[in-house]
């Protein structure tokens, strides 16, 4: 599949330097990292349900008044809470109670109460994007927002509507968006800005600034058979100062995937790649696709990695652990960069991420935490 297009400025996109950082001093050498952002291509668009234009706060398996109790709770006022639970506002069945919030409404929340009943809302699968909602990683909204596709009127409601999940960011009123499109190209821009992701583009500067047995035994896992050594080995040589994109040192297989979205025949093996897929095929020449089975994935894991600490090398496991629940996998790259797939999504692509992102997307409680894992020699 092409590579995914990085974002142009939308109309009147205000100015914003773009982050730039390096990395902590490691045996990866000489590290200097920059942000870019994906969006799904109109290919894949096609494939995906749409939104209306019209809010719902849909509440599966509750009575009225345990939907008026949650809607107390969650911070909105006595008048509000009526007008949602007046009958021309409010639709009852006996699987769900749908309400129909209207703009005005929408930015009458504060973002603690936003915050509170949009959480409210993510425990109802129907409500797919407070369940899965659009992540503003970085902390950095309005580096999100300069080279969106979003008009004006509309950047500024995703500023006015975001909300907290945890220490995370998140927006999730896609039909709030829709409703200020002035025409159908506006329309396409907005389901294509919603799935805007955060990558990182990471260089290594040459020449190579640390010992090259140390470097040449980072970037190859450890493993004296990787087909990556003869480049690796070349780059060492390299004297003249220069930049090298990373992504040049992964195993064959990931350097494909890095910066790209699903195929679409991949779907027809039951489900696309997830983030076990991806990272127990890290350094795989052939893709495992059994690997697609949750269960065999995490059986896979145990038997042919063993657990370690800190400090990480190219290629370890990282798993995101809740009450001995696995949340999340991604492969360990160098300093606090990490390469994953965030869900099984044909939306979701392959991406260089910083961990404590990846943490903010995964986090389920404070007891969340690393277990680190190396593939057994």
């Amino acid at each position: 599949m092409a590579l995914a297009a990085l974002t142009s400025p939308g109309e009147g996109a205000a100015e914003a330097k773009e982050p730039t950082w390096k990395a902590k001093p490691g045996p990866w050498g000489d590290l200097e990292v920059h942000t870019a952002f994906l969006e799904a291509p109109d290919s894949l668009l096609a494939l995906s349900a749409k939104p209306n234009s019209t809010t719902r706060w849909t509440f599966e398996q509750m009575s009225e008044g345990a939907v008026r109790e949650t809607l107390v709770s969650s911070g909105l006022s006595a008048e509000l809470i009526e007008k949602l639970m007046s009958p021309a506002r409010r639709v009852a069945t006996a699987a769900a109670v749908t309400l129909y919030p209207t703009m005005e409404e929408l930015l009458s929340l504060s973002l603690e109460t936003r915050s509170k009943l949009y959480l409210e809302l993510a425990k109802h699968p129907v409500n797919e994007f407070q369940r899965d909602p659009v992540f503003i990683v970085g902390q950095d909204l309005e580096d999100w927002l300069a080279t969106s596709s979003l008009n004006a009127e509309q950047r500024d409601l995703f500023r006015k509507l975001v909300w907290r999940r945890g220490s995370a960011t998140v927006f999730s009123d896609i039909s709030a968006l829709l409703s200020l499109a002035r025409n159908q190209d506006e329309v396409q821009a907005v389901f294509r800005s919603v799935t805007r992701v955060r990558t990182l583009i990471v260089a290594l500067r040459l020449p190579v600034t640390v010992p090259r047995k140390e470097f040449l035994d980072y970037w190859s896992g450890g493993r004296p058979e990787s087909l990556r050594l003869p480049f690796l080995s070349a780059v060492t040589n390299r004297r003249a100062e220069q930049k090298i994109d990373i992504s040049n040192f992964l195993p064959s297989l990931m350097r494909q995937k890095i910066y790209t979205y699903p195929e679409i025949e991949l779907g027809v093996k039951g489900r696309f790649p997830d983030c076990h897929w991806t990272s127990l095929n890290f350094f795989a020449v052939t893709p495992q696709d059994f690997l697609l089975d949750t269960r065999l994935a995490a059986s896979y894991l145990l038997e042919k990695y063993e657990p370690i600490d800190a400090p990480y090398r190219f290629g370890d496991v990282l798993c995101f652990m809740d009450s001995g629940e696995g949340l999340h996998t991604c492969v360990y790259v160098a300093d606090d960069i990490v390469f994953t797939k965030n869900g099984d999504s044909i939306l979701a692509p392959w991406v260089f991420m910083q961990t404590a992102d990846v943490d903010a997307v995964y986090r389920k409680s404070p007891a969340t935490r690393i277990q680190g894992f190396r593939l057994k020699r």
